[in-house]
């Protein structure tokens, strides 16, 4: 038995060494490859500076002649800028650390991290100039070599793959997902003539190196912490699938009633549609610009009371309660609450109550065709029309499922703050829209009376009374507790 023992002991100490081997030869390849870009780059050998400056010419000039293709160059770019990369990583982090695994939310950070501030102690390094292209597409601070975008995706992805791919089915979506984007985006700084073909190669490079070298330190601390060592085709954290998996794993069919309820808030929704045109049409009956007396008289009182300091405090909460902002708001709350509790429910009760918030929005605001009032503020502002206010109902649908999701999820001492803080936000964003004169109180009314009685319709739409929805929300809720949520 003890030999025995000591023979798999052996194996797996033999297997370890290889692969360790491996990842090291992957290492000094990407090192060793990375240093002879740097001397080239760095030499400026004239062969390759030229090709260089080809390859951006004609690549950007055959961008700029498409606005399309500009548009799209400059979508698809966002996904390696710092604050989307920041983002998904404090995303990561968040679920790692929810679902229970410290130690590997502090490799994804550190990675990362890591791989950012490496980038920027390059570029510093080697102070090369940024391309100088005959059709200019668009401009980017700071030096050219490595790709910072491409440094950062590299690594951010690499990890985020090799860390969730523990999950055997998320494998196959993961990878070809994480080399499309890491090679889109570094093709999309050349197609915006912002850096040479050089600069995102060696971005690739670089962060390939510190994404081989932090995993190699990632294994030999499992290897130490007497954890199996296993290839990394399995991923960085095999025995975390659990925890990485966003529900339970178990199969969840949908309770009985679902059609019925689907149809109840369907009805819900027309009824609400009924509402906001009947009240839009009392408002608009002595013609789209005509607003009731004291409409305009409250939104005159306050453009006579603007100072140039609450102009610039109103543009910044205008700032983070567009569109984009709410949407990316919507994503981290559906995340963190899908790790907390390993239930699609309460990304369920978002995404419902958005899309039909919404809805409800596009259809009045076409159909009631309101004026915006004459004293707002100078500012670029949506096609849509004054009623109802749609930053205010998203806001407020957003907010109210939010304090809903923690009321209800636990009885942790943040709580109070925390839906206070949700339901405060609604408030100040009307504020704003009151301030800087773009919608009437009774816009903001309209949004009010769109937004409550839909969340509570959606609510009650994915909390249905049903024995097994019941049993369901149970475990949610046991998730939550035992998550910290």
């Amino acid at each position: 038995m003890t030999a025995t023992r000591d023979v798999r002991q052996a194996v797996a100490a033999e297997r370890f060494a290889v692969r360790s081997a491996v990842s090291l030869v992957v290492a000094a390849t990407a090192g060793v490859a990375f240093a002879v870009v740097v001397m080239v780059v760095w030499s400026e050998w004239s062969p390759v500076r030229d090709l260089d400056q080809a390859i951006s010419d004609a690549v950007t000039g055959w961008v700029a002649a498409s606005g399309v293709l500009v548009a799209v160059a400059r979508g698809l770019t966002r996904l390696g800028d710092t604050a989307t990369l920041t983002g998904l990583t404090a995303l990561a982090a968040a679920w790692l650390l929810l679902r229970r695994r410290p130690w590997v939310a502090a490799h994804v950070v550190v990675t990362a991290a890591g791989g950012g501030l490496l980038g920027v102690v390059v570029k510093e390094l080697v102070g090369r100039l940024r391309p100088l292209v005959d059709v200019e597409v668009a401009t980017a601070p700071g030096w050219s070599f490595p790709s910072g975008h491409t440094v950062g995706a590299t690594v951010t992805y690499g990890v985020l793959v090799l860390v969730f791919a523990s999950v055997r089915r998320a494998r196959v979506v993961l990878v070809p997902s994480a080399l499309g984007i890491v090679l889109v985006v570094g093709l999309t700084r050349v197609a915006l003539g912002v850096h040479f073909a050089t600069d995102v190669l060696g971005g690739w490079l670089l962060g390939l190196l510190w994404l081989a070298l932090t995993t190699e330190v990632f294994r030999r601390w499992r290897r130490d912490e007497g954890l199996a060592d296993v290839p990394l085709s399995r991923g960085l954290v095999p025995e975390a699938a659990d925890d990485l998996r966003p529900a339970s794993g178990r199969r969840v069919r949908p309770p009985r009633g679902t059609w019925r309820a689907a149809a109840r808030l369907l009805v819900v929704w027309g009824l609400l549609l009924g509402a906001l045109f009947g009240l839009g049409s009392l408002l608009t009956a002595a013609g789209p610009d005509v607003p009731p007396a004291w409409d305009r008289a409250a939104v005159e009182w306050l453009a006579d009371r603007r100072t140039p300091w609450w102009d610039a405090v109103m543009e910044e909460v205008g700032g983070f309660s567009g569109t984009g902002p709410v949407m990316a708001a919507a994503a981290v709350v559906c995340v963190i609450a899908l790790a907390a509790t390993r239930s699609w429910r309460p990304v369920l009760l978002v995404v419902l109550g958005l899309l039909g918030e919404v809805a409800l929005f596009l259809v009045t605001t076409a159909v009631v065709d309101r004026a915006r009032p004459a004293a707002k503020l100078p500012g670029d502002l949506p096609p849509t029309s004054s009623f109802p206010s749609g930053h205010v109902a998203a806001s407020l649908v957003l907010g109210t499922a939010v304090a809903l999701l923690v009321a209800r999820g636990t009885r942790r001492w943040w709580r109070g703050p925390v839906v206070a803080l949700a339901l405060a936000v609604p408030v100040l964003v009307a504020a704003q829209r009151l301030y800087s004169g773009v919608h009437y109180p009774t816009d903001v009314l309209g949004s009010v009376l769109l937004a409550l009685p839909w969340i509570a319709a959606a609510r009650w739409a994915t909390t249905a009374g049903t024995t097994a929805a019941k049993e369901f929300e149970s475990d949610s809720k046991s998730n939550a507790v035992e998550s910290g949520i």
